[in-house]
């Protein structure tokens, strides 16, 4: 990929002309790479959700967008509302760098509700001309005829005494009538940490310190908090950057995750068990969750990583949003499902029942590249099973699980071109309990897999060939019985 300069970095999309855009979107409508049932850029680079709420019957669903190409610079918000998760309305640009205070950037934030009115809390990001980041907060309004009002000033305009510059990302939660913000923010010592603000008015915001955590030096910035309760269970999540990994876990370069116990929200004290990363497989970021109409706690995250290069970068464009998960905590541990109205996407089921041994390959007779897979594990004598998605004669995602250890590994060695650079081409994690199920939503360039019903999830790109169609099930020694259901997914987006 081409190297761009800070200027092009940094021009702004409503000074392009029109020739450009439309050359841009032409490029990027004819990649290989684009998805079918996912949300993605128009053109350029999409990352971190934002805004996620369900106000007055309608869901909005917001991302930081760069609309130039497949790099990080100018950032905006972009929006599209829904009835349902599922059917989407492009309502376009919702938040432009257009002031002073974000003029190189509208960074993430939050949707929340006052006094009956929808609003977003967002970070402004702003460069002096030795470009020293200057970052404050900000409240915006959005009018029923969906315009975007800006406050006319920064609500916090800047981090206290103690913390840089490195101070975003600021996720509103209410609590009895209080407006709580917590911010993302690193230490003049150089940790992360999540800071607590308060008001009573959403104009007045109050410092009340940081939230105490058993995580001391654990990363030099976490990005992305958010704070929730479900099922009596506290949870906060964040994203920390400059963890180094540990066996299996933290193998990305930054990790997503989270820690749950209880939060004392007066003391800022959170009494909590370890660290678990939300998701993992190879490409998974900057999650927000929110509830939906009937209550539930849903997340959506950014199926990318910064400062990775990635194959349909050549196309000019990158990275999309994950399906939305349902959240629960069943037995102390939390749980993530696909959300019930994908079944709306579905057309076309074809099922199979058969078996695989060391000598005896199962080649499942249906194929495709955007689909539902459901593989239900009746009887298990194997040692190590082995799953090929999307797969040809030189292509394939395997995904192995050892029974005796309950390991599960996702390898996408051979899945195409991928992206760079490389930081080892295996994810793996170990079940909770021996493997039942595995539910995958497979698409142009992605795979979510979810196992167990919900127990781990493993979300990655991947780019192979139009000729990577295949679906296969085979086993190091002993024999396994499996039960296969695939629904082709249509595009409802």
């Amino acid at each position: 990929m081409r190297e761009w300069t800070r200027d092009e970095r940094y021009q702004r999309y409503e000074d392009m002309d029109q020739d450009t855009i439309n050359e841009l979107t032409e490029r990027v409508n004819q990649s290989k790479y684009r998805q079918l049932f996912h949300i993605q850029p128009k053109t350029g680079l999409l990352n971190d959700p934002n805004g996620l709420i369900y106000f007055n019957g309608d869901y909005y669903i917001s991302h930081q967008w760069f609309p130039l190409g497949p790099v990080h610079g100018l950032k905006y918000w972009y929006t599209y509302t829904s009835k349902d998760l599922i059917n989407f309305s492009d309502k376009g640009i919702s938040l432009k760098p257009d002031t002073k205070d974000d003029s190189h950037g509208v960074y993430s934030g939050s949707a929340f509700v006052y006094q009956d009115n929808l609003y977003y809390m967002y970070t402004g990001n702003h460069r002096d001309e030795d470009w020293n980041r200057k970052s404050t907060q900000h409240i915006a309004k959005v009018h029923k005829n969906g315009e975007v009002h800006k406050f006319p000033k920064a609500v916090i305009s800047g981090p206290p005494s103690g913390y840089t510059q490195h101070f975003r990302d600021p996720k509103v939660y209410v609590k009895d009538g209080i407006y709580y913000a917590f911010i993302a923010a690193q230490n003049e010592e150089g940790f992360g940490r999540i800071l607590q603000y308060q008001s009573k008015d959403i104009v007045n915001w109050t410092f009340q310190g940081e939230i105490q955590t058993k995580l001391d030096a654990f990363g030099y910035m976490w990005e992305c908090p958010d704070y929730f309760n479900l099922d009596g269970f506290d949870l906060l999540l964040f994203c920390p950057q400059g963890v180094e990994p540990e066996g299996e876990k933290f193998r990305n370069i930054y990790q997503s995750g989270y820690i749950m116990g209880q939060y004392d929200i007066e003391n800022l004290d959170m009494n909590h068990g370890d660290f678990h990363e939300l998701d993992h497989g190879f490409d998974f970021y900057a999650p927000q969750t929110f509830t939906d109409v009937s209550g539930n706690r849903i997340l959506i995250g950014w199926m990318g990583l910064p400062e990775i290069n990635y194959p349909s970068d050549s196309d000019d464009w990158a990275h999309c949003l994950t399906i939305p998960r349902i959240l629960s905590i069943e037995q102390g541990n939390l749980k993530q499902r696909p959300i019930k109205a994908l079944q709306q996407l579905r057309s076309n089921k074809e099922t199979a029942l058969g078996y695989a041994n060391k000598f005896t390959r199962f080649l499942y007779p249906y194929e495709g590249k955007q689909f539902e897979l459901i593989i239900d594990i009746l009887e298990n004598e194997a040692t190590e099973i082995y799953f090929e998605i999307r797969a040809s004669k030189l292509q394939s995602t395997l995904i192995t699980y050892n029974t005796k250890t309950r390991k599960i590994t996702l390898d996408r060695s051979e899945s195409g071109t991928l992206p760079e650079p490389v930081d080892g081409k295996t994810r793996s994690t170990y079940l909770d309990k021996p493997l039942s199920q595995l539910q995958l939503f497979v698409d142009t360039s992605s795979i979510e897999l979810f196992c167990n019903d919900g127990e781990r999830v493993m979300t990655s790109r991947i780019f192979t060939d139009d000729e990577a169609i295949g679906i296969k099930a085979s086993t190091e020694s002993g024999q396994v019985f499996l039960n296969f259901t695939k629904y082709d997914l249509k595009d409802d987006k």
